[in-house]
């Protein structure tokens, strides 16, 4: 009997770009930082461009916090140059602080998406794989997310696609190693100061040990969570009754009020569609005066 292998990364994006998107995009922008796996993105993509009759640019954000991302964008610009991909470098400055991180990320999607819009691509791909997505899980669950916060990294959203999503860290190493292309790390990869890198570098590996497929379990966790309907993930956790009022607010597109068990006022309102349910703080007493007053 023949033994299975592996599929390439090359075939595991044709698959995605054929099976979960729900509409593909003629021209996408490349976020490539010139780490791993958004190189590998940038080769895949653009040696199947023709076959998907797609168009590929790509760029890359210095956020003016490591001296080595100028070398490290340098690498992509040369990639993107030997694929005929246009590349530009964004330069930004996020000081340096708390919550450094998401700054950092908010601040690269902002220039990302006006990128998008200068060169007029329907979408930004990102390297985000199944080995991404399923830390986004464990680290929603650590910061005691509830169930809709599980439906983390979808595979197209907000004029975002993630063609590696179906693909693991290894698949990526693979495909880096076959054809040869350079790539950088970025240190801060390594720095448990930040969650991210705790995760990935001491809970990960326990759980592999415990469950071997523990990467494909947590994405499939966070592909059934998303088709729950918001109104549902938003209020599982709720006695009927208070359901009730979830699906009322969702049905009149007004929001209301109830009172739980413990006499807390909770608001029901909707943001983009979606229910979210809000503790309202109890009010002022005044104080009581003394008789006789």
């Amino acid at each position: 009997m023949r033994g299975s292998h592996r599929p390439s990364l090359t075939t595991l994006v044709q698959r995605f770009w054929s099976s979960e998107l729900v509409t593909a995009p003629r021209h996408v922008l490349v976020a490539c930082s010139g780490g791993p796996d958004s190189m590998a993105l940038l080769h895949c993509l653009a040696r199947l461009s023709a076959k998907l009759k797609l168009r590929v640019s790509a760029a890359g954000v210095d956020h003016g916090l490591r001296e080595q991302a100028g070398a490290e964008l340098g690498l992509a610009a040369e990639l993107a140059r030997s694929l005929n991909v246009e590349f530009r470098c964004l330069q930004t400055k996020v000081a340096p602080g708390g919550n450094l991180q998401a700054r950092a990320r908010a601040v690269r999607y902002e220039l990302l998406e006006e990128e998008r819009q200068r060169v007029g691509a329907d979408a930004i791909a990102t390297g985000h794989t199944a080995d991404d997505r399923a830390e986004t899980v464990l680290i929603r669950l650590l910061r005691g997310t509830g169930l809709g916060g599980l439906a983390v990294l979808p595979p197209q959203a907000e004029r975002r696609v993630r063609p590696l999503l179906r693909a693991t860290r290894e698949d990526v190493e693979l495909h880096l190693a076959r054809h040869s292309v350079p790539f950088a790390r970025d240190p801060s990869n390594l720095d448990t100061r930040f969650v991210r890198v705790r995760v990935r570098h001491e809970l990960m590996p326990l759980l592999r040990e415990l469950s071997p497929a523990i990467v494909k379990t947590l994405n499939r966790v966070a592909d059934e969570v998303a088709e729950v309907p918001p109104t549902s993930a938003s209020s599982l956790a709720l006695p009927r009754a208070h359901r009730s009022v979830v699906e009322a607010v969702v049905k009149s597109q007004k929001p209301r009020r109830f009172r739980t068990s413990d006499c807390k006022e909770v608001l029901v309102s909707l943001a983009d569609g979606a229910p979210v349910l809000t503790e309202l703080p109890a009010p002022l007493r005044r104080p009581r005066r003394p008789a006789g007053e």
